[in-house]
């Protein structure tokens, strides 16, 4: 008896995940607030991590963790106002990603909802409730 594919040799490997996180940085660079949160000049750094982090997510090769260790997720957004607006425009352009490249309808679901879930917990920092506000919490 054969071990189950991994959902990153079911939806193609490598290339399907290329596609994936190109089309999203994409997105990304035209996108000014979003843009505003990577520090780097060109984003193909963060562009080969988050491909990186998926492969590793998705049952691919761990190359992720042999060159960051472990993902700690929360503790990398950290330095970063992320707020709700911002994970919805984050979410919003992996959507337009997801669509660009077509998986299969019960591959597409199971990985947006990864995404989502993952994107709501990187929140770290409520929306100023009026234009103007000041953050006087600290955080």
């Amino acid at each position: 008896m054969s071990e189950p594919q991994s959902f990153y040799d079911a939806v193609g490997g490598a290339d399907t995940f290329h596609r994936l996180v190109a089309a999203f940085y994409r997105g990304v660079a035209a996108d000014p607030e979003l843009r505003a949160m990577y520090p780097e000049e060109d984003l193909g750094p963060a562009e080969e991590r988050f491909r990186m982090f998926l492969v590793q997510y998705w049952g691919g090769p761990r190359t992720y963790s042999e060159q960051r260790g472990h993902p700690r997720l929360r503790m990398r957004h950290n330095p970063f106002a992320v707020t709700p607006s911002a994970r919805d425009r984050w979410l919003g352009h992996m959507r337009a990603a997801l669509d660009e490249i077509k998986l299969e309808p019960d591959r597409d679901q199971e990985i947006w909802t990864y995404l989502v879930m993952a994107a709501h917990s990187m929140v770290n920092t409520d929306e100023p409730q009026y234009p103007g506000a000041i953050d006087v919490s600290g955080t």
